[in-house]
């Protein structure tokens, strides 16, 4: 907005151009506030301990073939993934990432329990979830369902998975479009923060310790 001239001859006074300047200065912090990118680096997504409506109750599977709820891991902290054993790329990564955590945790490891759940149950049979772990060490628990018992889990920590075709005429060669984050849960189930991709094994480590040693849920 442009300021009128002063009268000639005349002299602004001090403090309305002052107060004019400070009015357009605090509309830029405003502007820059504002289209300020979100958290990049791979540091964590940190939100407000319990607030955010993500996780709840599951029924699923695990890789030895028991039967595990949301109540099997109360008292424990949870490093949760969704992805598929198939997945060429970004899955093995992170849960890579989430292993190599785990063991640079030393003793607190004890009190979190890694998780791996399919989006692709179809393929992601409790022998194939049993199998992919092995290659994983420390390996977290790989949990599968019924596709109604997955979608489920999947909606209560807002995953996003799509199944997208592939060229076989059986059909058998599809990929699975999905979101990736590694969700860290409290002992009482509720959503502490997330780990977005690119987090190193010793920032999520760090981060986990210090939340872990603080008894924070």
């Amino acid at each position: 907005m442009a300021i009128a001239a002063a009268p000639q001859g005349r002299s602004r006074p001090p403090y309305l151009i002052l107060a004019v300047l400070a009015l357009i200065g605090a509309a830029a912090i405003g502007v820059l506030w504002y289209l300020a990118p979100g958290p990049q680096n791979g540091k964590p997504v940190v939100a407000s301990y319990g607030k955010a409506a993500i996780g709840g109750p599951f029924r699923l599977t695990d890789d030895t073939g028991r039967t595990v709820t949301n109540r099997s891991y109360a008292g424990k902290y949870m490093l949760v993934y969704f992805g598929y054993t198939y997945c060429p790329d970004i899955c093995p990564t992170e849960l890579q990432i989430m292993s190599r955590a785990i063991a640079m945790l030393g003793p607190d490891a004890k009190r979190v329990q890694p998780l791996f759940i399919t989006i692709d149950p179809a393929r992601d049979t409790v022998k194939e979830m049993a199998d992919y772990m092995s290659h994983f060490s420390p390996a977290p628990m790989g949990l599968t369902g019924t596709p109604e018992q997955i979608a489920s889990v999947a909606k209560a920590y807002r995953v996003y998975y799509k199944k997208v075709p592939g060229h076989s005429a059986k059909g058998d060669d599809y990929q699975m479009n999905h979101s990736s984050l590694i969700y860290f849960m409290g002992p009482d189930g509720a959503y502490i923060d997330n780990f977005p991709p690119g987090t190193t094994p010793g920032d999520m480590a760090k981060h986990v310790r210090e939340i872990v040693r603080s008894g924070a849920q």
